[in-house]
């Protein structure tokens, strides 16, 4: 068997000839293959995996220095664009097509001696919190076939849950990398808006996307991140801020005192499990006890934090989403057209899925005169309360400690039939992407139902280093309790 700790003991064991990166990738692939049911790879580049390790042995043996993530088996979520493989956000719309250019995050890795074994699947467009709105089918949980990992990156998610690659890349629009790794168990990484370039990521809404990162080993998403969050010139969003530091060199040893805050009405929300919120707390008198300061603060904006993201979201869905037409690239109807407008309708009637075509319809709504002062106009000013609240929080705080989800993971089915349930589900981790800033999901509790939960801990903006080095002390008190 294949043993994996870190990528740090990994890249030890290569350099001490005890294994080679041939042998992690046929141990991968035969768990990928092994856990096909799990259904979180849409493509596997075998052979091109199988190449690219022995090439990197050959390197290693003939003296070569070893780059970053040398022998690195990474999975990338399927709306991340990798030259010459098909990139199709899990939708027919974009059924077959091949990617033209590297997203700068693949690139990056690329550059660092990764190995890049396949795409996974996710809901359609990253829209979805259970990853079952994808045309490839549902993503299925490591811990039961008959329970959803999570979305939109569901199947990033299950493929570290699940030890098919080493980590992996997803992608976070309100949560989409913190609830999955929530419901699998292991890490979640959303770094600020702005840390990493979003250049070939296939957009959702472009105000609120991040590309994250799914790992079980702190250290090994602090090296992913570290990476992956360097200035591009193709991305004017980027923060230069962000992008000057290097995130491996967050402290994991020191004996700070952090500040620590979370939202009472939260904690104390109605739709919040009841064990969820005691474990919580629990911990929360345990950094009391080991001499951190906690505090509960008022938030009474919570209320308005999803109708706001829901308004904002989908409006620059119905934006973005407008391109994909079937004249230029993607599905194109079979039915003849008698014109324009019934050939762009049969184009996207058949291509997007219900969860798709349901946000594009708001989003839509919203924008559409006469009612874009009174939804889209009223959730940008709730964006920007919500901004100027959190920059005031983090004038007292190092942090704050929140829930990912309201419950563990839940069965396939059971939610399909109330949207407006699986969307109010959200309340604990769109504002991050609301206000911007880095958050993590830590996997530090297991419910009596014997099912996973994590802690979300969100740092100010630009902050992904203490972000890190908490995540690191929290996983270390957590190991020592175990």
């Amino acid at each position: 068997m294949f043993p994996y700790k870190s990528i740090a003991a990994y890249q030890q064991a290569l350099l001490d000839n005890k294994t080679n990166c041939q042998a992690a990738v046929e141990f991968y692939l035969e768990k990928i293959h092994a856990q096909k049911k799990l259904n979180a790879f849409v493509e596997v580049y075998e052979a091109e995996a199988l190449k690219k390790a022995a090439e990197l042995d050959a390197k290693r043996k003939a003296g070569e220095p070893v780059k970053k993530l040398h022998g690195v088996v990474i999975g990338i979520k399927d709306v991340i664009c990798y030259k010459g493989h098909t990139v199709t956000a899990a939708s027919a719309i974009l059924k077959d097509f091949t990617s033209l250019y590297n997203a700068t995050a693949v690139q990056l890795l690329l550059d660092e001696d990764a190995i890049i074994i396949g795409s996974c699947n996710c809901d359609e467009f990253a829209m979805g919190s259970t990853n079952e709105h994808s045309v490839y089918g549902p993503v299925l949980n490591a811990l039961g076939d008959n329970l959803v990992p999570g979305g939109s990156s569901g199947g990033s998610a299950v493929a570290v849950q699940a030890d098919m690659c080493m980590v992996s890349l997803g992608s976070d629009t309100g949560g989409s990398v913190r609830q999955p790794a929530d419901f699998c168990g292991i890490i979640g990484l959303k770094p600020g808006y702005g840390c990493i370039s979003r250049y070939g990521l296939l957009a959702y809404a472009s105000s609120f996307d991040q590309i994250g990162i799914f790992g079980k080993d702190t250290g090994d998403v602090a090296l992913m991140l570290d990476v992956i969050s360097k200035p591009d010139a193709y991305d004017s969003t980027m923060d230069p801020e962000q992008t000057a530091k290097s995130y491996t060199e967050f402290d994991s040893t020191n004996n700070k005192k952090y500040r620590f805050c979370y939202f009472k009405q939260m904690i104390a929300h109605p739709l919040l499990d009841k064990e969820i919120a005691a474990q919580i707390v629990q911990t929360i008198d345990q950094l009391k006890a080991s001499g951190h300061e906690v505090e509960a603060v008022d938030f009474d904006l919570l209320d308005y934090i999803v109708p706001a993201y829901y308004v904002l979201t989908t409006a620059e869905a119905s934006s973005n989403l407008s391109r994909y037409d079937g004249i230029r690239f993607g599905y194109v109807s079979n039915k003849p057209a008698k014109d324009l407008t019934s050939f762009y309708l049969q184009n996207r009637s058949e291509g997007f899925g219900m969860e798709v075509k349901r946000r594009i319809m708001l989003g839509t709504f919203v924008l559409s005169a006469g009612y874009y002062d009174a939804y889209y106009n009223k959730a940008q000013q709730v964006r920007k309360m919500l901004v100027d609240n959190i920059s005031l929080i983090f004038n007292q705080f190092d942090a704050v400690l929140l829930p990912n989800s309201p419950t563990t993971a839940y069965k396939i089915g059971e939610k399909d039939k109330d949207p407006i349930a699986v969307y109010l589900a959200d309340i604990f981790t769109v504002f991050a992407n609301l206000t911007g800033i880095p958050a993590i999901s830590l996997p530090l509790y297991k419910h009596s139902n014997g099912l996973p939960f994590g802690l979300q801990v969100m740092t100010n903006k630009s902050d992904e280093l203490t972000l890190l080095s908490i995540s690191a002390e929290l996983m270390q008190h957590n190991r020592r309790l175990a």
